[in-house]
């Protein structure tokens, strides 16, 4: 038998590990829950009595508390996950998130909605970083982005999703199956087994999860900084132009774009997107060459988006498919923001940096509502999409190359 064919098993054994899956399986709840509002924004603020023309401000303020909601929570969770264990934030983080999309389905009020969605949010922050760290610390560094495409392909179908069940059942049915997913995910992650490089680190005599650690070492904060920026064009793309789309739609003339399916098709283009990323990064051992070349790629469709005349549903649609796929670097990101850290800060670093991205949501949609009066929907996105993948790119260039490094290593007080 040949070491090739003997290898094989090896892989596949490997990939598929507890807790590998059932991070997979996770994160897939977390963006169904994630995007969940983004498809029924409409419907459901047209049920609490929201008139039309304050669906797009009332929607942004839903979100942000969203947003809000996540930033804390991306401190909160990574902090215990570096503390007591990446187990610790799989089972408390899922079970708030669960309650909180649960109780969603029973509101009457803005009010109640936009505390709930606060509260789904912190509970959201924990399950991406803190899997995405698992998988990186279970798995040889020569797969382990093998193991990080997965888990955000799973995710990714987990938006997909929403979208088929809120086309199938009413908005509020819509939450519950959110809510009742996540808890039957519960009774799954009992079998799940925390990573050895986290158990001796655990006996050790060093500082864990201490936010301070990054915020008073430039080193570590410029890594931290410049792990956030490359990541802005992402959310901006899905905060703004897909969870907006309707709005985008009649600035270029074309009216019944629906939200939900926009964000359906964007990722759907986004798991394709993740998967060729990941490949590729494989491929060539690099994480940086193939980021660079996606930030660029969304940047053109983001032009493309906005700027090409069109006139018909199927074209505009299109165009957001294709904008999910240039923008399926969400993995790539996540991975090497978990990479430059050592173990007793990586749980922090990568569960707060994707959530400090969604919450870059904040200051991206003031930014378009007060752009807006002046120079219009699709100036004030242009504008906002050149900055954005701008100030990626130029992060990008100053970080470090993770392909080939480490997981077993600590950050030491200087």
């Amino acid at each position: 038998m040949s070491i090739h064919s003997e290898s094989r098993p090896s892989l596949l054994s490997q990939l598929l590990q507890v807790p590998v899956i059932v991070a997979a399986l996770g994160y897939l709840v977390d963006m169904y829950d994630l995007f969940l509002f983004s498809v029924v924004r409409v419907p459901s603020l047209k049920a609490l009595n929201v008139p039309d023309d304050q669906l797009l401000t009332e929607g942004i303020t839903l979100l942000n508390y969203q947003m809000a909601g996540m930033l804390i929570g991306g401190v909160l969770w990574g902090v215990i996950a570096d503390k007591k264990g990446r187990l610790s934030v799989l089972f408390g983080s899922i079970i708030m998130y669960s309650l909180a999309n649960i109780g969603n389905g029973f509101v009457t009020s803005l009010d109640q909605y936009a505390i709930l969605r606060f509260i789904a949010g912190v509970g959201l922050a924990g399950e991406l970083g803190a899997g995405i760290t698992l998988v990186t610390e279970v798995l040889p560094k020569e797969i382990r982005g093998y193991g990080t495409t997965l888990v955000a392909t799973l995710g990714v179908l987990g938006a997909i999703l929403a979208y088929f069940v809120a086309d199938l059942f009413a908005w509020r049915i819509s939450y519950f199956v959110g809510g009742g997913m996540g808890l039957l995910l519960l009774v799954l992650r009992f079998n799940v087994f925390e990573s050895g490089i986290f158990d001796k680190v655990k006996e050790k005599a060093v500082d864990k999860g201490n936010v301070l650690m990054i915020l008073t070492n430039w080193k570590r904060l410029s890594k931290y900084l410049m792990a956030i920026l490359i990541g802005l064009p992402i959310w901006f793309v899905v905060g703004i132009l897909i969870t907006f789309s309707p709005e985008f739609g009649i600035a270029k003339g074309v009216d019944g774009i629906n939200a939900g399916k926009a964000v359906m098709l964007a990722f759907s283009g986004q798991v394709f997107g993740d998967i060729v990323s990941g490949l590729l990064s494989q491929y060539l051992k690099s994480r940086k060459k193939v980021i660079g070349l996606f930030i660029i790629l969304s940047l053109a469709m983001v032009v493309g988006y906005l700027l090409i005349p069109i006139t018909d549903p199927f074209s505009f649609y299109t165009l957001c498919a294709l904008l999910g796929f240039c923008n399926g670097y969400w993995t790539l990101f996540i991975t090497i923001a978990a990479e430059l850290f050592g173990t007793n800060l990586r749980a922090t670093v990568a569960t707060t940096v994707p959530n400090f991205v969604r919450g870059a949501t904040i200051p991206l949609a003031a930014l378009f509502v007060q752009f807006k009066p002046d120079i219009g929907v699709i100036q004030s996105g242009l504008l906002l999409g050149v900055g954005t993948s701008a100030v990626a790119l130029l992060a990008l260039y100053f970080i470090e190359e993770t392909f080939t490094k480490d997981m077993d290593f600590i950050e030491k007080e200087e």
